[in-house]
């Protein structure tokens, strides 16, 4: 199905306190994500990352994520947290700030690059682009996330934990992006199961879906996401994906 394994199978992004760190893990979730990306609700700062990351138990993967920022600014973070991977979450194209630039991964170095993708009106055409020239320029993504469209020019903030929703029947339509990949974007207990369903998706992930307020998770609906998301897989091998 995958050329690799993805590096996560259930991440809850968002993730502001040691608590729900420890909620996240103890639910089943395999990566937390913490937010850097300025005007968003769910950002924090390095110490207060620093606190969450030391709650995450070992074999659950700790993600920073990013839209925007410098390389060695991520690669600071990334060393002052020990975060196991960086999600950038910025603009594909575009000019001036909130947008991560294709040669960013090959700046990362060593460190595993998570790219959060939009399917559009061109579906993944614009991932596809980006992708070829990270690669061209000397460093590919580990995995993608497929997110829900945003506005052209959205500020870096509102471009994750909307709860607007992939059309998931457009991306099961979509060819190979070459690389393993989970659908995020308007996920929630309720529906993550249908989603995997029709997507073939071997990953989710979720932020608001998952809240009783931004940045605050849910514990029973934490449980429940991760339980509906598994109990799908469990039902048997998904159904071969397109996208990817």
């Amino acid at each position: 199905m995958f050329e690799s394994q993805p590096l996560f199978h259930v991440k809850i992004c968002g993730v502001t306190t040691p608590a729900d760190a420890a909620l996240a893990a103890a639910a089943g979730a395999d990566a937390i994500g913490i937010n850097f990306v300025v005007g968003s609700p769910r950002r924090i700062d390095v110490d207060r990352a620093r606190a969450v990351a030391a709650a995450v138990p070992p074999g659950v993967l700790a993600v920073g994520v990013f839209a925007g920022m410098p390389a060695v600014e991520m690669l600071a973070i990334v060393r002052a947290i020990g975060l196991g991977a960086v999600q950038l979450h910025g603009h594909l194209v575009g000019e001036g700030g909130g947008v991560d630039a294709p040669k960013t991964c090959a700046a990362l170095g060593d460190v595993p690059v998570i790219r959060a993708v939009r399917l559009g009106d061109d579906g993944l055409a614009e991932a596809r682009r980006w992708l070829a020239s990270a690669t061209a320029a000397g460093g590919s993504p580990r995995m993608a996330i497929i997110d829900a469209a945003a506005p052209a020019g959205a500020a870096a903030g509102v471009l994750g934990g909307t709860g607007a929703r992939v059309d998931w029947r457009a991306l099961a339509d979509e060819q190979p992006l070459g690389l393993p990949w989970a659908l995020a974007g308007g996920l929630g207990p309720e529906n993550v199961g249908e989603a995997i369903g029709v997507t073939g998706a071997a990953a989710v992930d979720v932020a608001s879906g998952v809240e009783s307020a931004p940045g605050i998770k849910d514990p029973d609906r934490v449980r429940a996401f991760v339980e509906a998301a598994r109990a799908a897989w469990r039902k048997g091998p998904v159904r071969p994906p397109r996208g990817g």
